[in-house]
């Protein structure tokens, strides 16, 4: 999942109303309405659960719609549950077959697609919910989750972009609706991580009838079994979610251990209905200073994210300032799994390319680019180094792995570019290619003054190694566009991950994946073949050895300039 915002389902959402979790305003008086009132730093893009990815959408997906597992919110190792299932499903033929039971009286919110009738979840709703990714029509960003897994879904898709239209009426072998309530996938081969795509919520159910009466429109109006229903709505600027008065009458029970540290949340959860609040008001704030006076004034209760220029004013020592903490306010802080970067587009005709003075080119701009400085004044110590894509916590993360590649040393970048070509021919004090033409590098970010103080960091480092750089600039959902086009050369961004595995990172750099998560659109077949492999293989030594090489191909050829791992607060 896009990194701008963090996800926070139904479970998190009563947890956050117990406990301090980033900063939090202390509970104010009694409201007719029991609110929580949020901000989003980046605006939404579309409530299509097939379509959107970035964290903004899909926060508001996920209280929506509902996909058939989810993780207790608090148990630890985590632990996948049923959501929309009776049980968890039964497991057949090593991991190939599987065998869902949804739960009966489960409905969709009311919706004039309804036509008045209540409507129930079925079977046949979480088939169509899976075929949406495959219709090529939807240009589904989530198709990796499925694609190549699923028995005759590659062959669906394919006949669909022969056509010109996905035939959701023509049954999937591999995706058999046997009865009302009851799912069968049979997968192409064993596969004992495939659950953990069904707990994504942009793989939930969809109501056929709701995509076909709004047709362009759906991702304005969507409709879902879960606890929340869409309110009010004004594009990029402020979101309801109201409490679904239908939704299941739903408790939290551990599915498993809980920590020391989560034993309170979970004492005062026991036996409450969820959720805990009747609305969810999002504001969408982009700027920094905004979301600070906005919370100062107490009219959001929590930041998920403290902005990373106020971080002085709330902390001191990484705990939150006395004064704060005497008018109620907590804090906590995060390492959640995630991994942020800048990528090179590698079909852009500057900095793009597989041979080896285009690889020195970004290898030169990644030697030249002072991660630490950038750790510590842009985001004041809020993150750590990374040497690779996959983040603490994940099996396949190494906490040795360090190259040169990957530490800043502008003296050897500028003995690189000097090796393969790129010299200053005109003595303008910047660089040309090797053919002789101007070598300018573009990045694109977001208007905001956090970009801009990144923008200043970009210049002065790439100025040291006689680099020319501009800027250019546009709202975060355009930039997506953009980038699956493939019409950005250079951008920041990052990746929350969706489920604890190494492939979910890993899966960004797969070439299938290009104009997909795969934004740097890198192409390689040896990791395309690592890639494939590691999918096939059960957790160990053998599938660890195949991360390790991908991880090293990734820093070798450089389509991204890996940076840090977030710590949130």
């Amino acid at each position: 999942m896009r990194g701008e915002a963090g996800r926070w389902t139904a479970a998190a959402i009563a947890a956050i109303a117990l406990t301090s979790f980033g900063a939090v305003q202390p509970s104010r008086a009694a409201e007719p309405v029991k609110t929580l009132r949020v901000v989003f730093s980046i605006a939404e893009t579309s409530f299509d659960p097939q379509f959107a990815s970035d964290a903004a959408s899909d926060s508001v997906i996920a209280n929506i719609c509902e996909a058939m597992l989810d993780y207790d919110y608090l148990a630890r190792p985590v632990m996948l549950v049923p959501r929309t299932l009776e049980a968890m499903p039964t497991v057949r033929d090593n991991g190939a077959t599987y065998v869902f039971k949804l739960r009966k009286g489960t409905f969709f919110t009311p919706d004039p697609a309804f036509k008045g009738k209540p409507r129930e979840l079925t079977a046949a709703d979480q088939a169509y919910g899976i075929k949406r990714l495959l219709d090529p029509a939807v240009k589904s960003p989530w198709l990796w989750l499925i694609e190549g897994k699923i028995v005759g879904a590659d062959e669906a898709r394919a006949k669909a972009e022969k056509t010109g239209k996905f035939d959701y009426d023509t049954p999937i072998p591999g995706l058999e609706v046997v009865d009302r309530y009851t799912l069968r996938i049979r997968l192409k081969a064993p596969d004992l991580r495939f659950l953990y795509a069904l707990a994504v919520p942009n793989t939930c159910a969809v109501a056929r009838e709701v995509v076909e009466t709004y047709g362009q429109d759906f991702g304005a109006h969507p409709v879902g079994t879960g606890p929340f229903v869409l309110g009010e709505y004004r594009r990029s600027s402020r979101i309801t979610l109201d409490a679904n008065p239908g939704f299941r009458e739903t408790t939290y029970v551990p599915a498993g251990p809980v920590p020391a540290d989560a034993q309170p949340i979970a004492a005062a959860m026991k036996g409450r209905r969820l959720p805990l609040v009747q609305r969810i008001d999002i504001s969408v704030i982009e700027e920094g200073q905004g979301q600070w006076l906005a919370f100062l004034n107490r009219e959001i209760d929590l930041l998920e994210r403290l902005p990373s220029e106020f971080v002085e004013q709330a902390l001191v020592g990484g705990k939150l300032k006395p004064e704060l903490t005497a008018i109620g306010i907590g804090h906590e802080t995060l390492l959640r799994p995630n991994t942020w970067w800048t990528f090179f587009n590698m079909d852009d005709p500057v900095i793009g390319g597989y041979t080896p003075d285009k690889i020195a080119l970004r290898r030169a701009i990644g030697m030249g680019y002072d991660d630490d400085e950038a750790i510590r004044v842009l985001l004041k110590g809020r993150a750590v180094p990374a040497a690779g894509l996959i983040p603490p916590d994940i099996a396949g993360f190494d906490p040795a792995l360090r190259t040169q590649a990957q530490l800043y040393d502008p003296a050897a970048a500028r003995a690189l570019l000097d090796r393969f070509g790129y010299k200053d021919r005109d003595g303008d004090g910047y660089r040309e290619t090797p053919a002789g033409t101007p070598l300018v590098l573009e990045r694109w970010s977001t208007p905001n003054s956090t970009a801009r103080q990144g923008d200043e960091l970009w210049k002065k480092n790439m100025d040291a190694i006689g680099i020319r750089i501009v800027f250019k600039k546009d709202r975060l959902p355009e930039l997506r566009k953009m980038t699956r086009l493939g019409k950005i050369p250079m951008r920041g961004d990052g990746w929350n991950a969706d489920y604890p595995d190494a492939e979910n990172f890993m899966q960004l750099l797969y070439g299938p994946n290009a104009g997909q998560e795969n934004q740097s659109r890198f192409k390689l077949a040896a990791f395309d073949k690592l890639y494939d492999e590691a999918r096939a293989l059960p957790d160990g030594a053998e599938r660890t050895k195949r991360f390790d090489r991908m991880t090293e191909l990734a820093l070798a050829y450089a389509p991204l300039r890996i940076g840090y791992h977030l710590i949130e607060d």
